[in-house]
């Protein structure tokens, strides 16, 4: 096996060496605000943007709830005195000569001779929203002195003067200057004759790339614009040159391992299923089938991403996959990141497969073999038998939770690993599941968030890819539309009469909430609260989530009163759980009330109307799977994003571009294009923090695409590096530990 850890230490350098034995006190607040800990971590986090002096920022595209740092002009102070009682509080209004943001101290009125019209500085905080208008509670500040020495900060002065003024992504401890001192102190210590550059000498020539420590020197302290873009052409390099080998060597290993080769037989358990299939599959999954089958027939183990649009059929291209397995006398398995999709796949493939999910069973077909769910929630005896149909080999198939990689849990001869939503699940989870073949099995990674070309070919660049875009005949299209419930309340009267026109026509309803609203949920909140977080701080009167307990109850009693509404969240108990999703299924529900648990893989084809609550609190993505559920039959699908956020917001126009496309791979753009800091590689995908820091993977896709091939070239003539020291070092410090680690087990 090829390690991407080094065998031996990494290069010792500077970089490696503790922010606290340059920086005292300040690198506490560093490592708890940002989680930054070297010297490298600090000069690896790149400012966000640059300004210049007297250049004021746009304040009109602040994001609600994000930290920042803004640059602008105090255009007016007043001393607010509190209504009968003590104290006051300090309104600041500062522009950039479009927009205006109000900052406000309580009880600071000292202030009010710093913060004096017509000075400009520096503004930190967190942004919230009071009385419609943005604001920052409390900020941290540092002022600029002006031409006639009013006792600014002279060293922000000597900082600034003459030099792009970097403004760095921050935290409520640490604001951006404060950033860039410690920076600033960091590479005034630096011996960079003791920093190895990690891309090869003849490589950076070829490319026309600046040596590392003049990278790091000019993306922090650039003096013009053609030295911060050279540093960010050399450092936007090394972030996709040290991914592309970490995913050029894991090709390479997977490529060596021997698996057993998976040939479906002729006349068997697959050819059954087709033949009772009552419809025809599309285009789209025969393509994508005969790459899947074509990768199992080879002896070295398929890796291969299966992405596609809600309802284009990825579950049963899977299922055929599965059964094709089972053919050759393999287990297959499938991990579910829920009970409730667990629950609901285990349902939708038995009823697909009718009695040949029954083999062993009287009245079960002879090609039939039995499929098991297996979660942890499972009463013992059903636990027990489950467990002994996977060892006996009796089960072909199993569906599961997490609970399918516990240490007792034992195959026959797992050939088939099929992970759903596999951005749910952790590394060791896919890998301990792995594990209980004693030949590497097959895996087969299923989304149904949509990723463009280059994104996954930076993520999943080891594996194979196969799209589905097309959707079956008869599925209906879904009109989505944006209801802004503070400007237009009659809007939002008019979303719950449209539930009822569609619980008349027979049809049922989902409403999906932020939150739960149960002892727990509020003792979160409250903790939130606490630290500043939503709804925490005083003067921001941004209210909490809206809570699934507390809409059902209003609805119940109010707009939807007389309908039959039910609750579904993932705190219930998983029989009640089921008994509601059964319910539903059944058409026993008129109105489900959820959390996002049923964002993924809930199948009710009867429910033709969505209403997301607080839809400003999701994400594009999240959006567009939440709006998957309704429209899977044959009766047209809406969805209704209910929000309090003004037009000119840019949480707005992220919903008007949910409500203006049906195209997940469009929607897919906006969502990333929106993401700061380049956080595609982030928690969702592999449980570390980003490694992309300057890397723009939509904008950047020709260097991703010379960064791939150059890491092929490479890795092909020197497979451990063993002339490469710096770059193995460059695996482990620039990617991480996790990260390497990561990648080996993918």
């Amino acid at each position: 096996m090829v390690d991407l850890v080094p065998a031996q230490s990494p290069l010792q350098s500077p970089l490696d060496e503790p922010l606290k034995k340059h920086l005292g006190a300040p690198a506490k607040h560093l490592a708890e605000g940002l989680d930054l800990h070297t010297v490298g971590d600090l000069l690896h986090h790149f400012p966000r943007r640059y300004s210049e002096r007297g250049e004021l920022t746009s304040l009109d595209s602040l994001e609600v709830d994000e930290h920042v740092t803004v640059i602008a002009r105090i255009e007016k102070c007043t001393v607010i005195p509190f209504r009968g009682r003590k104290g006051d509080r300090l309104e600041v209004v500062v522009t950039d000569g479009r927009g205006r943001l109000s900052l406000t101290f309580f009880n600071q009125r000292w202030r009010e001779k710093d913060l004096r019209p017509g000075r400009s500085g520096m503004f930190a905080g967190k942004v919230g929203v009071f009385n419609r208008t943005r604001q920052l509670t409390n900020p941290d500040y540092e002022l600029f002195g002006d031409t006639e020495g009013d006792g600014g900060d002279k060293d922000a002065i000597g900082r600034f003067a003459g030099r792009l003024i970097p403004v760095y992504p921050a935290s409520a401890k640490v604001p951006s200057w404060r950033l860039a001192l410690a920076v600033e102190t960091i590479l005034d210590q630096m011996d960079w004759d003791q920093v190895p550059d990690p891309v090869p000498a003849e490589l950076l020539a070829e490319r026309g790339l600046i040596p590392l420590r003049d990278a790091l020197e000019q993306i922090h302290r650039p003096r013009n614009h053609a030295e911060r873009l050279a540093a960010q052409a050399r450092l936007k390099w090394d972030e996709a040159f040290v991914l592309q080998v970490a995913l050029a060597r894991r090709r390479a290993e997977d490529t060596a391992r021997p698996a057993v080769a998976r040939v479906p037989r002729k006349g068997g358990l697959l050819d059954a299923f087709d033949a009772k299939l009552p419809f025809t599959l599309t285009d789209g999954q025969q393509k994508v089938s005969a790459e899947i089958f074509a990768d199992l027939a080879v002896e070295h183990p398929m890796h291969r991403l299966l992405q596609g649009e809600v309802g284009s059929g990825k579950t049963l291209v899977a299922l055929r996959a599965m059964l094709g397995v089972v053919d050759t006398g393999g287990q297959a398995a499938m991990l579910a990141p829920t009970e409730v999709l667990a629950q609901q796949h285990h349902r939708s493939v038995v009823e697909m497969m009718g009695e040949l999910a029954e083999g062993g069973m009287l009245g079960g077909a002879e090609h039939g073999t039995k499929v098991t769910l297996l979660t942890g929630s499972m009463g013992v005896p059903a636990r027990r038998q489950a467990l002994l149909d996977l060892v006996s080999g009796e089960a072909g198939i199993v569906i599961g939770t997490h609970a399918l990689i516990e240490d007792k849990v034992q195959f026959l001869d797992l050939g088939l690993v099929v992970v759903d939503e596999q951005h749910r699940f952790g590394v060791e989870q896919r890998d301990a599941l792995r594990a209980k073949a004693e030949r590497p099995p097959h895996l087969l990674v299923m989304t149904a968030t949509p990723i463009p070309r280059t994104v996954a070919m930076t993520v999943f660049g080891d594996l194979e890819t196969s799209v589905l875009d097309q959707l079956p005949a008869g599925r209906s299209p879904i009109s989505s539309h944006v209801v802004p419930a503070v400007e237009k309340p009659n809007f939002l009267a008019r979303a719950w009469e449209r539930v009822r026109e569609e619980v008349g026509k027979g049809h049922q309803a989902y409403v999906v909430c932020p939150r739960i609203g149960d002892e727990e949920d509020e003792k979160s909140l409250k903790k939130s609260a606490k630290n500043g977080g939503e709804g925490g701080a005083e003067g921001s009167d941004r209210r909490p989530p809206l809570a699934v307990l507390d809409v059902a109850e209003e609805l119940r009693g109010g707009p939807l009163a007389g309908l039959r509404v039910e609750v579904l969240h993932g705190r219930m108990a998983p029989d009640a759980k089921d008994d509601v999703m059964r319910r539903f299924a059944a058409g026993e529900v008129d109105v489900l009330v959820a959390t996002t648990v049923i964002e993924v893989g809930v199948n009710v084809p009867n429910s033709t109307v969505m209403v997301i609550m607080d839809a400003d609190r999701f994400g594009v993505s999240q959006l567009h799977q939440l709006r998957g559920r309704v429209g899977r039959g044959s009766a047209p699908g809406l969805c209704l994003l209910v929000t309090d956020m003004p037009a000119a917001s840019a949480a707005r126009q992220r919903l008007d571009a949910v409500a203006g496309t049906q195209d997940g791979f469009e929607l897919s753009r906006i969502d990333l294009e929106q993401r700061r800091e380049g956080d595609v590689l982030g928690q969702a995908q592999s449980g570390v923090k980003s490694s992309l820091r300057v890397l723009a993977v939509l904008e950047d896709e020709d260097i991703i695409v010379a960064a791939r091939a150059e890491a092929v070239r490479l890795v092909d003539a020197d497979p451990e590096l063993t002339d490469h020291p710096a770059l193995r070092s460059a695996l482990d410090s620039l990617l991480g530990a996790e990260r390497a680690e990561y990648l080996e087990k993918g």
